[in-house]
């Protein structure tokens, strides 16, 4: 099963959610560290802390699929200076599908620069308080408006 956290325009209600996730299986509501910004593109970018990022995305998608299951979720103790971000832990079964078609909307390219950068990461599900590993899209650096809250849209 893919586990993907979303923050911006892949959640219920935001303009590529019906595109892009009519396969999702389940939704739950999760959280994660970093700092989360709004863009004037009409969309968000999130920074998380490098000591966080246990895997980088490639294009072997079974694999970073697997990855998920195999490594433990890291420890989810607080790390001064960083927000908790607010999204939506997504569900697919359909990851030969699924990563390719996400990682183009985010402009995604293993071994090659890209805006964002798919970046496996601790989340806390706020339902059960547990821990997961997932996949998010995340940028290197902050820039547009900085939003404390960890909500877009703002």
């Amino acid at each position: 099963m893919l586990q993907v956290f979303v923050y911006g325009t892949l959640k219920r209600g935001q303009r590529n959610n019906q595109r892009f996730c009519k396969s999702v299986k389940e939704i739950q509501i999760a959280t994660l560290r970093g700092h989360l910004y709004d863009l004037p593109f009409g969309y968000p970018a999130l920074v998380v802390p490098q000591k966080d990022v246990i895997a980088t995305g490639t294009t072997d998608y079974l694999a970073d699929t697997e990855k998920q299951h195999r490594a433990p979720p890291g420890p989810t103790t607080s790390l001064p200076g960083w927000d908790t971000v607010h999204g939506e832990l997504l569900s697919f079964d359909d990851p030969v599908e699924r990563l390719p078609a996400l990682d183009g909307l985010e402009g995604f390219h293993p071994r090659a620069e890209s805006f964002y950068t798919r970046v496996l990461v601790p989340v806390t599900l706020m339902q059960t308080g547990a821990s997961a590993l997932v996949w998010a899209y995340a940028v290197e650096s902050g820039s547009g408006v900085y939003l404390p809250g960890g909500r877009w849209p703002p």
